[in-house]
C-alpha cells in the first residue's frame, strides 16, 4: 500500500514542470504546485472526518483513489489529443482535471497513514517498529515510478527504456500522468483487499474540534507560536525544488556548450533528482542519534541550513563535470533538509502538546508548513523564476543562479532569525 501510495506522486511530482513548459502552460508551474498547499488546508480534514465517521478509511482510501487516478488520466487524455510537442487547447480545463484530482490524492497520504496503524495494532504489532521500515517503502515506490518516467519511451518504434537524449521519455510528455492514473486505479484495487479497519463510535464532538482549530489556542504560547510561524516560513522552501529542479536541469539541454547539452544529467533530470529521495530515506533512520545528541533546535537548524545548500549547490552547479558534483550534493542534502524539520518538527508538537490537542496540533503543523508555507512559498518562487528565465525552444532558459540565491539567501535569513529567537529550552510564559 504504501509503496503504491508514493508511486502515484512520485511519476510526476518533480517532472511535470518539464512537460507544462511544452503544453503552453511553463508560467504556471508554480500554481500546478500551490495547488497542492492550497487543497492540503481542508480536503485532508474532511476526509478524516468521513473516515472516523462514516467510511473505512482503507475503502475511503481506495475511492479516493478511483476519483484522483480518473482525474489523472483525463489529464493524460487530453495532452494525447492535443498531440506530441504542442500546446493543449483547453488549458483551463486541463488545470480544473488536475485540481479534482490533487484535492483527492492528497487526502490519501493521512489515510494510508491510518489504515497502516490501525492494521497493524489489530495485529498486535507496534507502530513506532514496525511501521518506519513499511513508510521507507513509500519513498521506494517514489524512487522506482521516477526513474521509471525517467527512461521510458514510448514514439512511433514502440516502447523502449533509454538513458540516451530523447524528447519521447515519459518525463517530459503526458506520458507520465497516465503513469500516475493507472497507479491510483491498481492501489484503489488493492485497498479493498485490505483488512477491515472498523468504525468506531466516538464521542461527539464540535465542529471546531473536528476541523482541529482549537489547535489555534497554541498560539497564546510565544514558544508555540513562534514554531509555527517558521515552519511556515520553511514551508515556502518545501515544493521549490520539486517544482522548478527538474526544468532547471533539463534547461542544460539548450546551451551552446556541446559537452553540457548532451550530458547525462541534463537528459536524465529525474533519475538525478532522485538522489534526493534515497537521501530522505536514509535520513529518517538518522534522526533519532541526532535528536538525542543535540536536541531539536540544533536539528532544526541544521534542516534550514540545509535549505541553503540545496539552493546554493544549484546556483554553483551544472550538469557537466565538474558541476554535477554540485547538483549531487544539492540533492544529497535535501535528505536533511526535508526530514529533520519534518519529523523532528512532529516531535517536538508531539512533546509540548497536551493530549487533548496533539492531533490537532499535528493537523496545524502539516498546515503551517504543507498548506499555507508551500503554497505562499511556491507562488513567491513562480514570480521569481517568470521574472528572471523564460521559455525558450522548449526549455525554460534564463538567470538561474540568480534564482536559486534568492532561494537560499531567504533559508539563510530563516535560519538565523530561528537561532536569535527560538528558545525551547526557556519558559513560554
Amino acid at each position: 500500500m504504501n509503496f503504491l501510495e508514493f508511486a502515484v506522486w512520485g511519476a510526476y511530482l518533480t517532472c511535470m514542470g518539464n512537460y507544462l513548459g511544452v503544453a503552453g502552460l511553463g508560467d504556471k508551474i508554480s500554481w500546478f504546485y500551490a495547488i497542492q498547499g492550497i487543497v492540503s488546508i481542508f480536503m485532508p480534514t474532511l476526509m478524516g472526518i468521513i473516515a472516523d465517521k462514516y467510511i473505512q478509511p482503507q475503502r475511503l482510501l481506495g475511492l479516493c483513489h478511483l476519483v484522483a487516478g480518473g482525474f489523472m488520466l483525463g489529464c493524460w487524455w487530453m495532452g494525447l489529443q492535443a498531440g506530441f510537442g504542442q500546446e493543449l487547447s483547453d488549458k483551463s480545463l486541463f488545470i480544473a482535471l488536475y485540481t479534482l484530482s490533487v484535492a483527492f490524492f492528497m487526502p490519501t497520504i493521512a489515510l494510508s497513514n491510518t489504515a497502516a496503524f490501525t492494521i497493524l495494532k489489530e495485529n498486535g504489532m507496534d507502530t513506532v517498529r514496525d511501521f518506519p521500515p513499511i513508510r521507507v517503502l513509500g519513498t521506494v515506490g517514489f524512487i522506482v515510478t521516477m526513474w521509471f518516467v525517467n527512461c521510458a519511451v514510448l514514439d512511433d518504434a514502440g516502447f523502449s527504456f533509454t538513458l540516451a537524449d530523447n524528447a519521447h521519455k515519459f518525463q517530459y510528455t503526458y506520458m507520465q500522468f497516465f503513469v500516475s492514473g493507472i497507479l491510483s486505479i491498481a492501489l484503489c484495487a488493492y485497498c479493498f483487499t485490505l483488512p477491515q479497519c472498523k468504525l468506531r463510535q466516538k464521542k461527539s464532538v464540535s465542529l471546531v474540534e473536528s476541523f482541529g482549530l482549537n489547535a489555534f489556542r497554541l498560539f497564546k504560547t510565544k514558544k508555540m507560536a513562534l514554531f509555527f510561524i517558521f515552519s511556515a516560513l520553511l514551508g515556502m522552501c518545501l515544493q521549490v525544488t520539486n517544482g522548478y529542479a527538474g526544468p532547471f536541469i533539463t534547461s542544460f539541454k539548450g546551451s551552446a556548450d556541446a559537452a553540457v547539452a548532451s550530458s547525462f544529467a541534463a537528459n536524465n533530470a529525474t533519475l538525478l533528482t532522485s538522489i534526493s529521495q534515497i537521501s530522505e530515506a536514509l535520513c529518517i533512520l538518522m534522526i533519532p542519534f541526532f535528536l538525542k545528541r543535540y536536541g531539536i533546535k540544533v536539528v532544526m537548524l541544521m534542516s534550514m541550513f540545509a535549505w541553503v545548500f540545496r539552493f546554493g549547490f544549484f546556483g554553483v552547479g551544472n550538469p557537466a563535470m565538474p558541476g554535477v558534483i554540485m547538483f549531487i550534493l544539492s540533492c544529497i542534502v535535501y535528505g536533511v533538509a526535508f526530514d529533520f524539520f519534518n519529523v523532528s518538527g512532529g516531535i517536538f508538537v508531539d512533546q509540548e502538546c497536551e493530549p487533548s490537542v496533539k492531533a490537532s496540533a499535528q493537523g496545524l503543523f502539516m498546515m503551517m508548513t504543507n498548506g499555507i508555507g508551500a503554497t505562499f512559498g511556491t507562488l513567491a518562487a513562480g514570480e521569481i523564476v517568470n521574472h528572471y528565465c523564460t521559455w525558450q525552444d522548449g526549455f525554460l532558459q534564463g538567470d538561474w543562479t540568480t534564482c536559486w540565491f534568492i532561494f537560499a539567501g531567504f533559508a539563510l535569513v530563516v535560519g538565523v532569525s530561528f537561532a536569535l529567537l527560538f528558545n525551547p529550552e526557556k519558559s513560554s510564559k
